[in-house]
């Protein structure tokens, strides 16, 4: 950023950055353009007007910067001490914090969410760079017991892997990409990103912020580009140590695949279809908006949403009407209001695929009974999508199986818990899933019995690094959080010292 762009305000800022011709790759603390000198188009999901144009790389430009991350890695930031690496985290915060707004002004164009989601998610963001803070002084080995004969002492040492490829789905690449730049700058690892074609901008904008804060060139490097090209040659690149993938099954399996070349390790994040289940004796003046916002926060776009929501046969008709009601609350809206509950779904293609579902629901016969089209008027060139709602849903329909990514909502009744948990395993998927129950011993039966990866109870959707998350079953692998985490980015060294 220039030193006039500095003095703009953070709207202007975004548009700034947004008005460049190309949107280059960032590779060894440098913009530069793709070896082929082709390009791929940016939509605003809320006009459905081209936003901006970035690099569209392949293998070569993952090459170009697997080397640099690989160099850097090697180099000077491999003699980084733990405090340095903590002091660089922090420093990545305040200037974060300090260019938040223009972020999520750049977020909310390129990827259609609205500003006031984005806007408080900034604690979140806060949290995670402050957690792998500490993280990277807490990095530790141990001194074990043997029994080798002799003066011989053992221990571990943990290490950094090297170089980590991150492919960032665009659902949420602002605050998204952190769960792996931050173990980066903790474990001392270096990275190649590839941002969604999809939701790019805001990556890109963060790796020339994160230089401009001080991260050593080559540590954090982003190419741009289709998944098919250069998110397949980032996978399979045999310079590349681990990969840390977010976004569907159907990608994560063509993943493990790449993967093979070098054995690779890797952390997967992917598809859900989590149930919700509301207990008779649910407070439902709470259990109705957290359900709701668990499908329809983020357009329903992501990865752990409570779609199925189980709702206790006692229970159903009140459930419903409080629900109805409730939709009727929400405000969609252009990503830049600030009134705005919900936005567009990210492309065409998204919207056609969500659409498709409406009409695979009432072929099943499965009851509609809010939303289901597209909006118009205002709205007609963007790809908005009216929150809808199924009832009379039974688990064998497609709606209740298969991940739509959309704002979609299934109600499924069920007579007593038994049923509820059956309902809910009954899923190739185990990412979340939540119970709403004024009886203790009511909820834990149910924590205890669903096979997922996490579970709410009387709330939806809380993340918090010091706690993780992660996916069992077809929803993935390895955690996100916690000290786990760091697991993915660092490897164990056995010792043996003959004194």
């Amino acid at each position: 950023m220039t030193t006039s762009q500095k003095n703009l305000a953070p709207g202007e800022q975004a548009q700034a950055f947004l008005s460049r011709e190309v949107h280059h790759h960032f590779i060894d603390g440098d913009s530069v353009p793709a070896l082929s000198g082709q390009t791929l188009t940016t939509v605003n999901p809320s006009t459905g007007a081209v936003l901006a144009r970035i690099a569209a790389g392949d293998e070569a430009d993952i090459d170009r910067a697997v080397l640099s991350a690989r160099k850097a890695f090697q180099g000077q930031w491999s003699t980084w001490t733990p405090y340095g690496r903590q002091a660089l985290l922090t420093r990545v915060a305040q200037i974060l914090d300090e260019n938040f707004e223009e972020l999520i002004q750049i977020e909310a164009m390129d990827m259609g969410a609205p500003v006031s989601r984005l806007r408080n998610s900034k604690p979140a963001l806060m949290k995670m760079l402050s957690f792998f803070a500490s993280q990277a002084a807490n990095i530790s080995g141990e001194t074990l017991m043997n029994g080798i004969p002799g003066n011989v002492t053992t221990m571990t040492l943990k290490a950094p892997v090297g170089v980590v490829g991150g492919i960032i789905p665009w659902n949420g690449p602002l605050n998204g990409q952190f769960w792996i730049i931050g173990a980066v700058l903790a474990s001392g690892c270096t990275a190649v990103l590839k941002p969604s074609e999809d939701a790019s901008l805001s990556v890109l904008r963060v790796a020339e912020i994160l230089y401009e804060a001080g991260v050593p060139a080559g540590v954090v490097n982003v190419v741009t580009g289709l998944g098919k090209e250069a998110g397949h040659a980032l996978a399979a690149h045999p310079d590349v140590d681990r990969i840390a993938f977010t976004g569907s099954t159907q990608t994560g399996r063509s993943i493990i695949e790449a993967s093979t070349v070098n054995i690779k390790k890797l952390q997967l994040e992917l598809g859900g279809k989590s149930a919700d289940i509301v207990c008779a004796d649910a407070d439902l003046d709470k259990a109705v908006p957290g359900a709701a916002m668990g499908v329809f926060a983020n357009s329903g776009q992501i990865c752990f949403a409570g779609t199925r929501v189980l709702v206790q046969r006692a229970v159903v008709d009140e459930f419903t009407e409080r629900l109805l009601a409730f939709m009727d609350t929400l405000r969609v809206g252009h990503s830049l209001d600030a009134a705005a509950t919900l936005g567009p779904v990210i492309s065409q293609p998204q919207l056609d695929k969500v659409l498709s579902y409406i009409d695979v629901g009432q072929d099943e016969g499965a009851e509609l009974l809010r939303g289901g089209g597209r909006l118009g008027g205002e709205f007609e060139n963007g790809y908005f999508m009216q929150p809808s709602v199924f009832a009379g849903v039974t688990n064998e329909m497609r709606i209740a199986r298969e991940e739509i990514f959309g704002p979609v909502l299934s109600i499924l009744p069920f007579d007593d818990v038994d049923e509820a948990v059956a309902i809910a395993n009954d899923s190739e998927f185990g990412l979340g899933g939540a119970v709403w129950s004024q009886s203790l011993s009511t909820a834990l039966r149910v924590v205890r019995g669903v096979h997922t990866g996490t579970m709410w109870v009387n709330c939806y959707g809380y993340i918090d690094p010091l706690v993780g998350f992660g996916g069992t079953k077809m929803s993935g692998y390895g955690s996100k959080g916690s000290a786990a985490h760091m697991e993915n980015y660092l490897y164990t060294k056995s010792v043996y010292i003959e004194l």
